[in-house]
């Protein structure tokens, strides 16, 4: 009986002891849960905070990768630009340098006009000089403004060879169609009042105002022979045609015309 009462102690008392380690094996589990618990929350939370991290880098790097990207599209057009303007330099340069062998030119031609044009005034006079007398005194009178012209520094080089230029094509139309113009012609030492006529440089006449007389010049002699009275009207009528006074129309006047030589 007692050892059946010792045994049954025994018993309780492993229970006991059982129940007592049970209980310490839980509260021991207990603790390590919690303790995984708070490593599990501590890995998630350095693992949203690395996560976060991440999330800001990948935006980062985003933007950077915009950025680059506009900057090399930046710099392609920079290039683009900078390319066309070095070639409008170049061309700028070569046009330059272009003008300024054109001025270069100029100088080395205006060394070879000056001559030119003091030739072609003297050899104006010279031909005026042995031309038949039409508007003699106004012609040489140009000359002389030419020769004014030359020797006055206020005027271009350009402007002095365009007057030369108009003084020889004002001589070029004395040489064509009908002209007429009043004067004063020495007859015997005294002085007519006349109007002289030429058409171009084949003949030149001229007429008393009181249309009585009529006269040629004669080229070899740079004298005036009188006419038949037979001119007198038809060169009245080639006046008033040359002045628009009248049609035109066919008259008869005298041409004159140098002996044969020998």
């Amino acid at each position: 009986m007692t050892k059946v009462i010792n045994r049954t102690k025994i018993a309780t008392a492993l229970v006991g002891i059982m129940a007592m380690a049970g209980s310490g094996i839980a509260a021991a589990q207990q603790v390590n849960v919690a303790k995984l618990q708070s490593e599990d929350a501590k890995t998630i939370a350095a693992s949203e905070q690395s996560q976060k991290k991440i999330d800001s880098l990948f935006e980062q790097s985003q933007d950077l990768l915009i950025d680059y990207r506009s900057t090399i599209a930046e710099y392609e057009n920079l290039k683009i630009y900078n390319d066309h303007v070095a070639r409008l330099v170049a061309d700028q340069e070569a046009s330059l340098a272009s003008l300024q062998k054109q001025i270069n030119g100029i100088e080395d031609t205006k060394k070879g006009v000056i001559p030119l044009m003091y030739e072609m005034i003297d050899a104006l006079e010279n031909f005026i000089k042995l031309d038949m007398p039409i508007s003699r005194e106004k012609r040489l009178a140009r000359v002389a403004t030419l020769r004014e012209i030359m020797e006055d520094s206020d005027v271009s080089t350009s402007e002095r060879f365009r007057q030369v230029i108009e003084a020889y094509q004002a001589e070029l139309e004395y040489g064509s169609g009908l002209m007429s113009y009043e004067g004063t012609l020495d007859i015997n030492g005294e002085q007519v009042a006349v109007d002289f006529f030429h058409m171009g440089r084949v003949t030149f006449l001229a007429q008393s105002l009181d249309l009585k007389n009529a006269w040629i010049y004669n080229n070899e002699t740079d004298e005036w022979s009188a006419l038949e009275d037979e001119f007198i009207r038809p060169l009245t009528t080639a006046i008033r045609m040359s002045r628009k006074q009248t049609a035109y129309d066919l008259v008869k006047l005298p041409v004159f015309a140098a002996e044969s030589a020998e």
